[in-house]
């Protein structure tokens, strides 16, 4: 295509003159919003002059990713990229030159807010679902004196945790929770609650020959998780009902005459009174 040609007052006939005009130098007048998220992906606003045809826009140096921008060349929209907190400068560039900073804030993430912890205590076993209650809690995890809750959810609000906890020692224990932007600490603590010890109230039967092979049924209280052993020979079989109060079994073979009976739970261990009789 030539290059179009007008009269301009003063010159000789046909002197050509180029249009368009050169691109001027990009000059940035306003970012709107001046501030955002370290995290970045949010939308900033570029208003100016001279800014058609950028051909990069840049955020403390690193490039941004240009949505719209009109052809007169007054506004661009880029998102911002992730950068670490701080002020930076944004330039635009393009066929005319780079544009003076105008600087945009990187803001740091709010820290985690807990507000609650339901509930505050459970068995030193662990195993104990809790939920946490609080603010910007994305990303968290949990500890329990120092040990990693298991199971750990965050809801999409960023408000509320869920887990398991750990197994830890009877007492009160702090609880941490961490996020990239910092850590809060439960106000109160959980504490961890020894299981009560076992109770052998009866055993039924009180004897059985010396094979073994005899299904029993020893009941008293706090039998959850119980084992059971005839003169150190553990039982078969053993079952807990899920009232804790409960064990039924098969005998092992023992020698004929009284052997000692034991239950054994996480919370200690019991005696059976008048133990078994091998006959």
């Amino acid at each position: 295509m030539s290059t179009p040609v007008v009269q301009i007052p003063g010159l000789p006939a046909g002197f050509p003159f180029p249009f368009p005009f050169p691109p001027s130098t990009p000059t940035i007048g306003a970012l709107v919003p001046s501030f955002g998220p370290a995290s970045g992906g949010n939308l900033v606003l570029i208003v100016g002059s001279g800014l058609a045809n950028a051909s990069s826009v840049t955020f403390g140096g690193t490039p941004a990713s240009i949505l719209f921008q009109d052809p007169i060349g007054l506004l661009i929209i880029a998102t911002a990229p992730a950068h670490a907190a701080g002020t930076v400068p944004v330039v635009v560039t393009n066929a005319g030159g780079t544009s003076a900073p105008a600087m945009y804030t990187y803001l740091a993430p709010a820290g985690p807010v807990v507000l609650s912890l339901i509930p505050t205590s459970g068995p030193t076993t662990g195993g104990t679902p809790f939920t946490i209650v609080g603010a910007n809690l994305t990303g968290a995890s949990v500890t329990f004196n120092g040990v990693a809750a298991t199971g750990v959810v965050v809801d999409p609000t960023g408000t509320v945790v869920t887990g398991v906890t750990p197994a830890g020692t009877a007492g009160n224990v702090p609880v941490v929770v961490t996020t990239p932007s910092g850590s809060a600490t439960v106000a109160g603590g959980y504490t961890y609650v020894a299981p009560a010890p076992p109770v052998a109230l009866s055993l039924v039967p009180a004897t059985g020959p010396a094979a073994g092979g005899t299904p029993f049924v020893l009941v008293g209280s706090n039998l959850t998780g119980a084992s059971v052993t005839f003169n150190g020979v553990a039982a078969t079989g053993v079952v807990v009902d899920p009232t804790g109060t409960v064990v039924t079994g098969v005998t092992p073979a023992g020698t004929a005459g009284n052997a000692p009976v034991v239950v054994t739970t996480p919370g200690g261990t019991a005696t059976v009174a008048g133990g078994y009789t091998y006959v």
